[in-house]
């Protein structure tokens, strides 16, 4: 054992002693080292790979033990222009191989830069500053190159990127570059993975080539790229070529939990204020310089999910044109933020119109849908059409299933100076009535089936201007339905009966039609009831006067009659329908009550005066129970026996 122990002990030192001579070696090697030679070999392989111009304005640092290396202060690395270097480093650190070094040969390992700026110019003609050093890589990686690429690493701390296109005037700053460049020394590919800033967020990148020479050459690689941020992941697996401008093909995912935020960080206005928050994208795509094509595409936004067909192109004017299929669509997140009604609802809301989005892009797309839903509607199988150019919008629905009938139509909007030039044709086919007007107008009151059609035009700058400006028709027709809110029928058979019997409550029950026709014609905001008929089994009624849809109130006049046989003496009624559109008066003329009641008719004779007038008109409030009935106008001369002049 104490033999063994001994020659151990010898082992060690003798190591020792070595190592001991080794380290004074490397020492003294150090000293001895021609640092401007050192110097001279270093650039000369730097410019020799980047063929750029190597410049090393500040002191030199140079190490052989414990790390070999040798560190440039203030390198600038020039391409073709000499006023703005490609690159500047703050410090530029080599790190040498060490056994070539004990033997005075200078080989570069890796390179790390500290606090790089890199500056990337790119002029019209596709040719970028950096174009020199691209060049070069790919003429010293070809088999039987004379100068092969030493070393396989590049370590970037605290770099700042700058890129500058002078033809797309696009100009973009990242900053706080933490990467890792996996150098392509021995193996074909090439890949980069790190960290940046870019617009405020934080941004996990990593890109790769699996062939690196085929890529700067313009030839097909494969390109795999990954990009993870806060509001947008984005990723693509597929391949890269160049021949004459990029061509990337393979599969392209996206995924955001904001939509709108992810568009205002790469630099869109996102369109309108609602809607555009989840989103998630995936398909195969194919793009050929600004232009991308996208097919299988599964897309996914606010819920809603569709596939189809989608182009992109940004030549000077984004376009954006899809085809998409889905089988569920609420747009009721891109609509809701419209508000035609102020928030008593009922005045028109008179907030301005932001139309700016209307010239954002130029958009062509064609949906088709099991079901949409647009807030309270719901409609069913729909074919929508929407092409948006030069700021005007407009929509086509080829055929809709909505409120159990069919809806076809168009709508356009355009930007007019500060207004907005709305014009509208709809054509509804057998539809359910009540929920129809329900929606369009905003009253219940009308049930049955009918058609209805619209064309009207409008501009303005709010819903209010559009109100007052409205020009147009619409009929509307319909059959076996009800008007409720009073029971003509019922009303007319009290009052047949005995005429100052009272008012009463008209505004209850209904009156239920067989045939309804009401034509309107709008003029600047007023609509004129040139055709308004109801007929029922029991009882016909018409209409007269206008309606004002700035200030959404009925000032109507109409005659309503009981049906009977042929030869019989009808009993007609005139009456006023006046007030809101929601909630509006509907009351008899009580002078034709009167006129018809034989104990009154001749005090309306014996009215000469306004003294006498208006203690009759007081008997008259009394007796009909009305507080809101417009003055009569009778004539000063006496009139014939039971005659008068009605309102």
């Amino acid at each position: 054992m104490a033999q063994g122990m001994k020659r151990l002990g010898i082992s060690v030192a003798a190591i020792l002693g070595v190592a001991v001579i080794g380290l004074s070696g490397l020492i003294s090697m150090s000293r001895l080292l021609d640092h401007d030679a050192l110097r001279d070999a270093v650039e000369s392989q730097i410019r020799t790979v980047t063929g750029l111009d190597f410049v090393a304005d500040g002191r030199i640092d140079v190490s052989v033990f414990p790390g070999s290396y040798v560190s440039f202060h203030g390198v600038r690395i020039k391409g073709s222009d000499a006023e703005a270097p490609a690159l500047s480093v703050d410090v530029l650190t080599a790190n040498l191989r060490l056994i070539p070094l004990l033997m005075q040969h200078f080989q570069i390992d890796d390179v790390m830069m500290l606090h790089p700026h890199i500056r990337v110019k790119r002029a019209a003609d596709g040719r970028s500053n950096w174009t020199p050093f691209v060049e070069t890589i790919a003429r010293n990686m070809r088999p039987g190159a004379d100068s092969p690429v030493s070393f396989s690493e590049i370590q970037i701390q605290n770099g700042e990127l700058s890129y500058e296109d002078t033809a797309g005037e696009i100009s973009e700053n990242l900053r706080d570059l933490d990467l890792s460049l996996a150098w392509p020394s021995i193996s074909r590919s090439f890949a980069a993975t790190g960290q940046f800033d870019w617009r405020g967020e934080r941004v996990d990148g990593s890109i790769s080539l699996s062939d690196f020479l085929a890529a700067l050459s313009g030839d097909r690689s494969g390109l795999k790229i990954k990009v993870a941020s806060a509001p947008l992941k984005f990723a693509f697996d597929g391949t890269v070529a160049n021949p004459i401008s990029w061509m990337m093909e393979g599969t392209l995912s996206a995924d955001s939990t904001s939509l709108r935020e992810a568009l205002r960080w790469i630099g869109q206005p996102p369109p309108g204020d609602g809607g555009f928050d989840r989103f998630a994208l995936k398909a195969r795509a194919s793009m050929i310089g600004s232009s991308i094509a996208l097919t299988n595409v599964n897309v996914e936004i606010d819920g809603n999910v569709a596939e189809g067909v989608m182009t992109y192109a940004n030549n000077g004017r984004q376009t954006l044109q899809a085809t998409l299929a889905a089988g569920t669509l609420d747009f009721t997140p891109y609509v809701k933020t419209i508000r035609l009604l102020a928030g008593g609802a009922r005045d028109w809301n008179r907030q301005l119109f932001d139309l700016h989005a209307l010239s954002a892009t130029d958009l062509d797309m064609r949906l088709s849908a099991a079901k949409v839903i647009v807030g309270s509607t719901r409609l069913g199988k729909t074919a929508l059409g929407a092409n948006l150019r030069n700021g005007s919008l407009a929509l086509s629905i080829g055929e809709a299933q909505i409120y159990d009938g069919i809806a076809k139509g168009s709508f356009g909007i355009s930007h007019a100076e500060a207004a907005a030039d709305v014009k509208a044709q709809f054509q509804l086919i057998d539809v359910d009535l009540q929920a129809c007007v329900s929606d369009l107008f905003g009253t219940g009151r009308l049930s049955g089936r009918g058609n209805l059609n619209i064309s009207l035009e409008a501009k303005g700058s709010s819903p209010y201007g559009l109100a007052q400006s409205l020009d147009g028709t619409a009929v509307l027709t319909g059959h076996d339905g009800a008007i409720s809110g009073f029971n003509v029928e019922q009303l007319l058979k009290r009052l047949e009966r005995r005429p100052l019997s009272g008012g009463g409550n008209f505004r209850n029950g209904k009156t239920p039609f067989d045939k309804l026709n009401i034509a309107l014609d709008f003029d600047d905001g007023v609509a004129v009831a040139t055709d308004v008929r109801v007929e029922g089994p029991a009882a016909r009624l018409t209409l007269t006067g206008t309606a004002s849809v700035p200030s959404r109130d009925y000032d109507l006049k109409g005659v309503a009659s009981l049906t009977s046989s042929a030869g019989a003496d009808n009993f007609e009624l005139p009456f006023v329908v006046q007030g809101p559109w929601d909630d509006p008066l509907v009351f008899p003329d009580p002078e034709s009550l009167i006129r018809r009641s034989k104990a009154s008719a001749p005090l309306l004779d014996a009215v000469r005066d306004r003294k006498t007038r208006d203690a009759v008109r007081s008997v008259i409030e009394h007796l009909t129970d009305q507080k809101a009935v417009p003055e009569a106008t009778v004539p000063d001369t006496p009139t014939g026996s039971g005659t008068s002049r009605t309102n």
